[in-house]
C-alpha cells in the first residue's frame, strides 16, 4: 500500500513558503513571524498535515516533554492546575508525563530519577517533599525544573506560589475584624513552607488586633485529619468562635462536620475561611469565603519560567509569589466596612 502521509515540503508549496519554515512553525520556541505561522497552519490544516515529533526529538536532541510530579488528586485544585498546565504546555507544542509520589522525599526522588530516564525536557514538581540531594541533582544534571505551588526555604530555588504569608494574615485580620476572639487554625502541614507561610500569617494578623490563636492543629492537608481537629476543638467547655482552615480540601470536611455532627449554624455560631478558592466552593452546600489561589497566573508564570529555560538557557528567577485575594461568601461573619479593604 503506498504511504500517503503529507510531507513538510507539501504543506511548505500550499502556503508558500520554504520548508526549513514549516519546521520552524511545529517546534516549540522557534521564531516565526504571526502571518508565516497562520499561513503553514491553515495550509497543515487543509491537508491534514501532522508534524513527525520522532524526527523532531532526532534533529532537535529534545523530547518535548514535560515531566509533571503530583502528590495526589483528592485536593481539587490538583486536578485543575493539571489541566490549565497540560492545556498551556501543549499549546506550546509539548506533551505532558505525568507521575504521582506521595508527600515522602524518597519517592519523590525515585519518581523524579524515572522521569530523567524519560529524557523529559524539564520537570514541574508540585508534590510538597522535595529533598536537597535531588536539588543539587538536577541542578548538577542542568535539568530545568520549577516548583509549582510548593515554596522551600531556599529562595533561590525556581518555584511559583501563593502568596501565601500575606494570604494568611489577611484571614486572621478578617475573621478578628469580624469580632471573633477565639480563632482556631486547623493548619496544613508543619513541613510545608506554604502550610508554614500561612500559619505565621494568620498569627501575625491575630496579633495586629490583640489576639492570639485559640488553637493550632496539623492536619497534613488530609480530610479525616480536619474532621479529627474539629471534633476535638468543640469538646471542651470552651470552643472557638471561628476557623481558618489551611486548604479547602479540608475546609469543606470542617463545614461537614460542624453542620452534620455537632448541629452548629455556620457563620451564626462559628465562622469558616478556607484557602485555594476550587470551585466546589462557590457551590450553595459549601458557600465557602476563602482565599483565591490564582490558578491562572501560577500556571501562565510556571510554564514561562520553565520554557524560558529549556528554550532559551534563561537563569531562573527564585520563588515568585502570587497575590491572594479573599472571596468573601457565606462561611464567615463580614466585617462592617471590610468592602472597603482591611481594617
Amino acid at each position: 500500500m503506498p504511504d500517503t502521509r503529507i510531507t513538510a515540503a507539501q504543506v511548505a508549496r500550499r502556503a508558500g513558503v520554504s520548508q526549513p519554515t514549516v519546521s520552524r512553525v511545529f517546534t516549540p520556541g522557534a521564531r516565526v513571524s504571526a502571518d508565516k505561522v497562520k499561513l503553514v497552519q491553515d495550509a497543515a490544516r487543509e491537508l491534514g498535515y501532522r508534524p513527525n515529533t520522532l524526527a523532531r526529538s532526532l534533529n532537535t536532541g529534545r523530547s518535548f516533554t514535560i515531566g509533571i510530579v503530583l502528590a495526589y488528586l483528592k485536593n481539587p485544585f490538583y486536578p485543575e492546575a493539571l489541566q490549565k498546565l497540560s492545556e498551556r504546555l501543549s499549546e506550546r507544542g509539548y506533551h505532558v508525563l505525568v507521575f504521582f509520589a506521595a508527600n515522602m522525599a524518597e519517592e519523590v526522588d525515585s519518581v523524579v530519577e524515572g522521569l530523567l530516564a524519560h529524557q523529559v525536557d524539564g520537570i514541574i514538581l508540585a508534590s510538597t517533599s522535595m529533598s536537597n540531594q535531588l536539588t543539587a541533582r538536577l541542578r548538577d544534571l542542568n535539568m530545568p525544573f520549577v516548583l509549582f505551588n510548593r515554596g522551600q526555604d531556599d529562595r533561590t530555588l525556581p518555584s511559583v506560589t501563593a502568596a501565601n504569608y500575606d494570604g494568611g494574615r489577611l484571614a486572621g485580620q478578617f475573621l478578628a475584624a469580624g469580632g471573633h476572639s477565639r480563632i482556631a487554625h486547623i493548619a496544613g502541614w508543619k513541613k510545608s513552607v506554604n502550610g508554614r507561610d500561612r500559619q505565621q500569617g494568620f498569627v501575625d494578623g491575630l496579633a495586629a488586633h490583640g489576639l492570639t490563636p485559640f488553637a493550632v492543629i496539623d492536619s497534613h492537608y488530609r480530610r479525616s485529619m480536619a474532621i479529627t481537629a474539629t471534633l476535638d476543638l468543640f469538646s471542651g467547655a470552651e470552643v472557638p468562635d471561628a476557623i481558618f482552615v489551611g486548604n479547602d480540601h479540608m475546609a469543606f470536611a470542617v463545614l461537614e462536620t460542624l453542620r452534620c455532627d455537632l448541629r452548629l449554624c455556620v457563620p451564626r455560631d462559628v465562622s469558616v475561611v478556607g484557602y485555594d478558592d476550587v470551585p466546589m466552593s462557590a457551590w450553595k452546600t459549601y458557600d465557602l469565603t476563602t482565599l483565591r489561589q490564582p490558578v491562572n497566573r501560577m500556571v501562565e508564570e510556571t510554564v514561562s519560567m520553565l520554557l524560558s529555560m529549556i528554550e532559551d538557557g534563561v537563569t531562573p528567577k527564585g520563588r515568585v509569589e502570587i497575590e491572594s485575594a479573599l472571596v468573601i461568601r457565606g462561611s464567615a461573619r463580614v466585617p462592617e466596612g471590610w468592602a472597603d479593604g482591611p481594617i
